[in-house]
């Protein structure tokens, strides 16, 4: 008796773990999917379309994914596959000339955070694609250098020299020496403290 009450609940949990591990990995990496479509796509519209696509695939392939590997990676390298396997049936990339990539994304609620978000998405708009995928997959998508390599299908080495460019291209675009660079200028900040203190 009380080996099937042991037996009962062990089966119920591998069963339960064998299928649905596998749904709440993919679940879970949707947030980081889309954002990662919307750089790539730039349109809304087009990064859900992606995103679909790619957990379609992957649901359909979720037996070739070994478990123990990196997901997320797993899953950037197929969606990314699947925005450069449709350019090339389209034979053109998606522009973006009425700024809707800028436009639509979600920005700080401060003032001064939403002003700052504004100067950076248009200065990453700015930036090749090839360098905006790189800072998107390590800063954004919080991939080690190896796993974003892995994802572009390039060499680690080639994954740090497009970051970096990057990294100096937005720093020349923004103006930034610093943190201090960030957020109110030393003339509106004592105005900024003021009234968010309430006085």
């Amino acid at each position: 008796m009380a080996q099937t009450e042991m037996s009962g609940p062990d089966t119920m949990i591998a069963d339960a773990a064998a299928p649905f591990s596998f749904k709440r990995e993919l679940l879970a990496a949707l947030p980081g999917l889309r954002a990662f479509a919307v750089s790539l796509a730039r349109r809304h519209d087009r990064a859900d379309d992606l995103v679909q696509e790619t957990v379609m695939k992957a649901w359909s392939k979720q037996e070739s994914f070994q478990p123990g590997t990196n997901i997320r990676a797993w899953l950037f390298t197929i969606l990314r596959n699947e925005f450069y396997s449709q350019m090339r049936r389209k034979g053109r990339e998606l522009p973006d000339p009425d700024g809707v990539f800028a436009g639509n994304l979600a920005t700080h609620p401060e003032q001064y955070g939403k002003l700052d978000m504004a100067d950076f998405k248009a200065a990453l708009d700015t930036l090749p694609d090839d360098q905006r995928e790189a800072i998107i997959l390590i800063g954004a998508s919080g991939f080690a250098y190896e796993e974003a390599a892995e994802i572009a299908g390039v060499a680690v080495g080639t994954i740090k020299s497009r970051v970096n460019r990057a990294r100096s291209r937005l720093r020349d675009l923004l103006g930034i020496d610093g943190e201090s660079d960030y957020g109110p200028d030393s003339t509106s900040a004592p105005l900024v403290n003021k009234t968010s203190s309430g006085m």
